[in-house]
């Protein structure tokens, strides 16, 4: 799958701890933002996924902090499909604007369920068919 997303953040003041530096906790926000912007990529928002009778939580993520992100910096962070077998697995990178250097990365893994919360062993083809548009 090569379908991706790009967005841009300038890191706000209330990311910062005392010591100047994003939370770490703030980067899987960062990576919730750039998901959402991929799966819109697809026009296939929490809406549409809904309309088709499923949910689909995360059930895994992962974040190395290479290099912490300071107040007022400003990064890119790029969202990918891994792949779609028994859930969605997206890749994340968070890149500095300004010298090119990756900061972070990880990933999230998505499981999909019915609206009853019944989880499905395979991402059924009308999910895999949406993300690959």
């Amino acid at each position: 799958m090569s379908q991706d997303a790009n967005i841009r953040i300038e890191v706000p003041f209330h990311d910062v701890d005392i010591l100047g530096i994003v939370w770490h906790g703030h980067y899987y926000k960062y990576f919730e933002l750039a998901r959402t912007a991929l799966y819109r990529s697809c026009d296939f928002d929490i809406r549409k996924m809904q309309a088709m009778g499923y949910i689909f939580p995360v059930i895994e993520s992962h974040c190395r902090y290479v290099q912490p992100l300071k107040y007022g910096q400003q990064v890119s962070v790029r969202a990918a499909f891994e792949g779609h077998i028994s859930y969605i697995k997206i890749s994340y990178t968070v890149t500095d604007d300004t010298t090119g250097q990756r900061v972070a990365y990880g990933y999230s893994k998505q499981a999909v369920c019915n609206a009853d919360n019944t989880m499905l062993m395979a991402v059924p083809d009308e999910v895999i068919h949406a993300i690959s548009r």
